[in-house]
């Protein structure tokens, strides 16, 4: 008699978990639109479903209003853990990616347009493959929290030890002094998770220009936090 109630709790909380399934797609399509093509959407998809499952069976509605608002935070939270267990940036991969985002920083300021991979390996001295792999690394570390995105580099040794309402505050303050338009990209992209060809319909810039000021705002909380 146990035994078959238990089986039909936890049929129920099975059944609970297939009604989010759908939520939970959504969720990994919305995410993989940010990153690039070496990130499978399947992979991200069965994470967040392994994940839900497991929520599912662990629910107590006595103590939780709404399983998707219990269950939504943890389901992403996973896919951003794979993310992460990737290990896509090395110590030396950071070095580097630092490196290419200072070389095209100064490139752009010259030129007004973004170098290519050969010119960055030229520039740096490295192979054009790590180059390209670098650069990969680093379109898939821009869908991580802000938190993560300041590790990223020397000045992440700095950062460690600040408590997350403190690192909020300051990168608050920073972004005080920038303009409208680079605080209107940050909002957009970690808060409304929008893709950068969403922003770039909002915005009316390209997205090539959304990815440098991105970058450029994040260099510059970096340094400014760091210091």
């Amino acid at each position: 008699m146990i035994t078959a109630y238990t089986q039909d709790l936890r049929h129920k909380k099975d059944e609970l978990a297939i009604q989010y399934l759908p939520a939970v797609k959504a969720m990994a399509f919305r995410l993989k639109e940010r990153l690039p093509s070496s990130v499978d959407y399947m992979d991200l998809s069965a994470i967040g479903t392994e994940e839900l499952i497991k929520l599912s069976r662990r629910y107590d509605e006595s103590l939780n209003d709404s399983f998707w608002g219990y269950a939504k935070k943890r389901v992403y939270g996973a896919m951003l853990d794979y993310l992460r267990s990737l290990d896509i940036l090395s110590r030396s991969s950071r070095k580097l990616v630092k490196a290419i985002d200072y070389a095209v920083e100064e490139y752009r300021t010259i030129n007004d347009e973004e170098p290519s991979d050969k010119q960055l390996s030229e520039m740096l001295g490295e192979s054009v493959e790590k180059i390209h792999e670098a650069r990969i690394a680093s379109s898939i570390y821009t869908v991580m929290p802000l938190h993560d995105q300041l590790q990223v580099g020397d000045e992440g040794m700095a950062l460690a030890n600040i408590e997350r309402e403190e690192l909020v505050n300051v990168i608050k303050s920073v972004l005080g002094g920038y303009s409208e338009r680079e605080q209107m990209i940050i909002q957009l992209y970690y808060f409304e998770e929008l893709s950068l060809k969403e922003i770039s319909d909002v915005l009316n810039i390209t997205e090539s220009r959304i990815s440098q000021i991105h970058k450029s705002v994040i260099y510059k909380i970096k340094e400014s936090v760091g210091a």
